[in-house]
């Protein structure tokens, strides 16, 4: 067992931190306070690879493996969290839904200009009376002749607005329950799909969440997505995946949120010496660089796996719920470490504190990932 990492991935490291220390790290809070999504930086990231992260050359993407993709989110995450939860959900849920199950025409058509950054893509799975009940979904695709018309809505979309290519699960056998949903690709403009409301977040503002909404949306044949019927099992193991980048997103931020906090510990003066000295503070930032090493390594773990071609339903679970708690013990330190500055916008610690929840709710609450985990442990 090897735990450093090549040349060329710490080159890698190198490159997207050097790229969101310069170009990003300047505009967070004026993208944050906007709620703006920085549609105006996809061309640079697409130069980066970094919108088409694992998909294969051939299809116009960088073809990185698990591993790097994790290093990739987590280097843009330890920056701005946002920006990383849209880049990892155009790769791991869109992208990465048409680039498993897609038929060769359809990854011609669509993979390609959402590796390339030309596209940006969404994915609709989640309802307002359909959380983590996801195949309790109520939008429905009926068959219209050898066409396909859909109705529902969609909540919680990323890039439900800005999205030009939009995957939407929807009910097509009722009767078969999870077995009878499938999946279908929408391309924005589509007659009946209209962008709905704009969540105002508490969190993670930069990347743009919102409500999509499908009345009399009617698509072609060559829209269905993998097999009908399969949608929503297709869909697990699109999460299976998505769970991964969501853990190194986490990482991420709680990489970010403890430098933050170091290095005001090592600048801030009370009682005539740094803060940093007293062992209240140590511990705190110990624990942290401890916590924060692991689900490093438990990600990595599931990343190589899946690089690997194996399951990883269990493995990313663990490391989507580990990480993703830890990194909110890390944010709360670091605004406990800043003391009252850790509670006012010119710190970074206060927005690592509001973004860091979303990592135990979206693609799956802690709740969810310790049913999967306790599944998965007591198979028979």
């Amino acid at each position: 067992m090897d735990f450093r990492l090549t040349e060329e991935q710490e080159l890698l490291r190198r490159s997207v931190r050097e790229f969101a220390e310069t170009e990003i790290r300047p505009h967070v809070r004026e993208w944050d306070e906007a709620q703006h999504f920085p549609s105006e930086i996809v061309p640079t990231l697409a130069s980066l690879g970094l919108m088409g992260i694992q998909v294969p050359e051939q299809y116009g993407g960088a073809g990185m493996s698990a591993i790097n993709y994790c290093i990739c989110i987590e280097e843009l995450a330890r920056v701005d969290p946002a920006l990383a939860l849209s880049v990892a959900a155009h790769n791991g849920l869109c992208s990465g839904h048409i680039f498993f199950f897609g038929s060769e025409a359809q990854k011609q058509k669509y993979l390609v200009p959402l590796a390339k950054g030309e596209k940006i893509g969404a994915w609709g799975l989640t309802e307002s009376t359909s959380g983590s009940d996801a195949a309790g979904m109520r939008t429905m695709a009926t068959r219209t002749g050898n066409c396909w018309t859909l109705n529902g809505s969609k909540t919680f979309t990323t890039h439900g607005r800005s999205g030009d290519i939009m995957v939407v699960m929807a009910v097509t056998d009722k009767s078969a329950q999870a077995r009878g949903i499938s999946a279908f690709i929408v391309d924005r403009g589509t007659p009946g799909m209209t962008p709905g409301k704009k969540e105002d977040k508490l969190g993670m503002r930069a990347s743009e969440t919102s409500e999509v909404i499908l009345e009399q949306c009617r698509v072609g044949p060559a829209q269905l997505l993998g097999a009908e019927g399969h949608g929503f099992i297709d869909a697990l193991q699109v999460l299976d995946a998505g769970r991964i980048g969501i853990a190194a997103l986490a990482v991420g931020l709680a990489q970010g949120a403890f430098e933050a906090a170091r290095s005001h510990a090592l600048a801030r003066r009370q009682f005539g010496q740094p803060i940093g000295t007293f062992q209240s503070i140590r511990a705190k930032l110990v624990d942290d660089a401890a916590r924060i090493e692991a689900a490093r390594l438990l990600t990595f773990r599931a990343a190589a796996m899946k690089d690997e071609g194996r399951r990883t339903t269990l493995e990313a679970s663990m490391a989507k719920l580990y990480s993703s708690e830890i990194a909110v013990r890390a944010a709360e330190n670091g605004v406990q470490i800043h003391g009252g500055y850790g509670f006012v916008k010119d710190y970074p610690a206060e927005k690592y504190f509001r973004d860091v929840k979303l990592t135990t709710i979206g693609e799956g609450t802690s709740e969810i990932q310790r049913l999967v985990i306790a599944r998965q442990l007591l198979a028979s």
